[in-house]
């Protein structure tokens, strides 16, 4: 993303225009958090993939430390006037950690894979239902 600010600058200009909101999906590094404060997004979704993959493998260190990689980005992204939302392979079981980590940094997880496999077996309202106990709502 860095290497297309001027490219992403120009190209978000018209939805800035119009009133669109624009949210980029960069990976939680400070240099992706200040390229897109500087094209003009309004919001960045962080990419959880190498937490989630991580806590998969079991390997807890890991997972913690890309939890603190993922909250320092988030921290500066709002520092920036930016939301922040994050998501990529968030699951039933690696979600919790996550919401309990970065609370009142990640305003919006992007889920949507989980909970239709879920559902398929549940049923969506309950597939729903069951993820927002693990976000604590």
């Amino acid at each position: 993303m860095v290497k297309l600010k001027d490219y992403l600058k120009e190209y978000l200009k018209d939805f800035k225009e119009a009133g669109i909101e624009t949210s980029l999906f960069i990976e939680p590094d400070p240099a992706q958090v200040e390229a897109s404060a500087e094209v003009g997004a309004d919001a960045v979704e962080l990419h959880t993939g190498r937490y989630a993959n991580l806590f998969n493998e079991h390997n807890m260190e890991g997972a913690l430390e890309e939890l603190e990689r993922l909250k320092v980005a988030g921290i500066r992204a709002k520092e920036l006037g930016l939301r922040v939302y994050a998501g990529h392979g968030l699951t039933y079981k690696n979600t919790s950690l996550l919401v309990e980590r970065l609370k009142g940094v990640v305003e919006e997880l992007n889920v949507g894979h989980s909970i239709i496999s879920n559902a398929v077996l549940w049923g969506l309202e309950r597939a729903v239902v069951e993820f927002l106990k693990l976000m604590g709502r």
